[in-house]
């Protein structure tokens, strides 16, 4: 916007002011009637839309329904709510300021009408998810998260603001959506046997080079829309920074087939990256999450899980022998107490003489012994790995835990390093390059889906 600035003349000068001003005004009038037309002949932009426009209809931008009808079928504003809540729950967050709420409810409606397309498409193509298959895939996850009682998940969904159906109808439209895929997208991916070999004898030619696990949250973005998207995913990104679990929200927001499991890419190289992702890639440290990044296409926010060397042994893949020493609080007890007893638990478990004396020790405190011969330094919580590596067999970690959860640790028994690296898997490569290519496909699919859809909003 450029800004006029009206100058008060001097008496003394106000006649001849006044003097020249018709001619001044005049050729003021004639360049703006010029620029007025240099502007109505010029190409607005590609869709021929004008420079400025007039809106018949006058909306508050702060009011927004978060309804939708989709080819008919009704989105209501408590499906959103329970959605919402489902994924505050998962991302153990309470609440959301209103601005960031308002964002993720609109997401989240975004993700509903994706989600009623998918299933939609899949009863159209004979393909329906089955009431069977839905409440087997919730039975599980209940099962997972409930094992002594499976029936307190609808009890639990309830508590946090959700329900029992808002979790099946996720489940449905992940079911169809795969149904799609598999129909659809899956039966036209190829990749020869050429295209594998060569990628193996990539990974053999740089062998000892960085790969990294990374976890992506992608949203797609056409020029119109990139302000917008750019913005959402920045609110996520903070909402993640802020407690939010980046698995749930990959699940809930990313369009990349990768968001059934969390986002997760597994380990690759950066070569097989959009430049933008490998640039970034290489510049974070584990556990650091960055965006958004702008790729072709859209913006990804990035999670680096992990990195490790192409081809080569790496001493986090060492098999682990352990001892888990455990002692637990009765409830009630006041920290002195239980600072007192973990005083007591470490005293007696820095007299541990190798692993064939950690039940005697374990004994003498109440506490209990748990055995594990088959984890991996790489299985264990970030905090603990490096404590690991250091340790001797028979020796044990500083304690760790919380009144709640307890106080252990753990005694390395034993230990196995890896002493090669697996060689490329023929099977591996190919589901990967397959699984790159799917999400590209489906990615077109349901950008079609939309395209042909009827949607109304309330």
């Amino acid at each position: 916007m450029i800004d006029s600035i009206f100058s008060k003349f001097l008496s003394a000068l106000a006649a001849s002011a006044m003097a020249a001003l018709p001619v001044a005004a005049q050729a003021q009038n004639a360049e703006a009637q010029a620029e007025a037309q240099a502007q109505a002949q010029a190409p607005a932009s590609p869709y021929d839309i004008p420079r400025e426009v007039v809106m018949f209809e006058q909306q508050d931008p702060n009011v927004r329904s978060a309804t939708a009808k989709v080819n008919g079928a009704v989105i209501t504003g408590t499906d959103v709510n329970h959605r919402v809540a489902l994924l505050l729950a998962a991302s153990e967050r309470t609440e959301l300021a209103p601005e960031e709420m308002q964002q993720v409810r609109m997401q989240v409606l975004r993700n509903l009408i994706d989600e009623t397309l998918q299933i939609q498409a899949a009863a159209a193509q004979e393909m329906a998810v089955s009431k069977q298959e839905v409440e087997q895939r919730y039975l599980g996850l209940a099962q997972q998260n409930f094992p002594q009682d499976p029936k307190q998940m609808d009890q639990y969904l309830a508590s946090v603001g959700s329900s029992a159906p808002a979790l099946k109808r996720q489940i449905e439209g992940e079911l169809a959506w795969s149904n799609l895929l598999r129909r659809n997208v899956v039966p036209f991916i190829n990749v020869s046997s050429d295209e594998v070999n060569e990628t193996i004898e990539r990974l053999k030619t740089s062998r000892g080079q960085y790969e990294y696990r990374i976890a992506e949250i992608y949203l797609s973005a056409t020029p119109e829309t990139a302000a917008a998207v750019q913005q959402n995913a920045g609110s996520i990104m903070e909402q993640i920074r802020e407690g939010g679990s980046f698995q749930a929200y990959a699940r809930q927001f990313s369009e990349s087939t990768t968001a059934a499991v969390g986002g997760d890419l597994g380990f690759v190289r950066l070569a097989t990256l959009p430049t933008e992702m490998a640039e970034v890639a290489q510049e974070i440290d584990v556990g650091q999450i960055v965006g958004p990044v702008a790729i072709p296409g859209g913006f990804v926010i990035m999670l680096l899980l992990d990195k490790r060397q192409v081809l080569t042994a790496d001493p986090r893949d060492a098999t682990l022998s352990l001892k888990q020493i455990a002692i637990t609080f009765p409830e009630g007890i006041s920290q002195d107490q239980a600072n007192a007893r973990v005083g007591e638990f470490a005293q007696a478990i820095s007299t541990i003489r190798g692993c064939g004396d950690a039940n005697r020790v374990a004994d003498s405190v109440g506490a209990s012994v748990v055995d594990n011969n088959s984890m991996t330094v790489r299985d264990l919580p970030e905090q603990l790995q490096s404590a690991m590596m250091q340790l001797q067999v028979g020796q044990a970690t500083p304690p760790f835990g919380s009144l709640d959860d307890g106080v252990r640790v753990l005694v390395l028994c034993g230990r196995d390093d890896a002493q090669t690296a697996d060689e490329p898997d023929f099977d591996q490569i190919m589901g990967r390059i397959e699984d790159e290519r799917i999400s590209k496909r489906a990615q077109r699919f349901l950008r079609d889906m939309r395209n042909d859809a009827i949607i109304e909003y309330n």
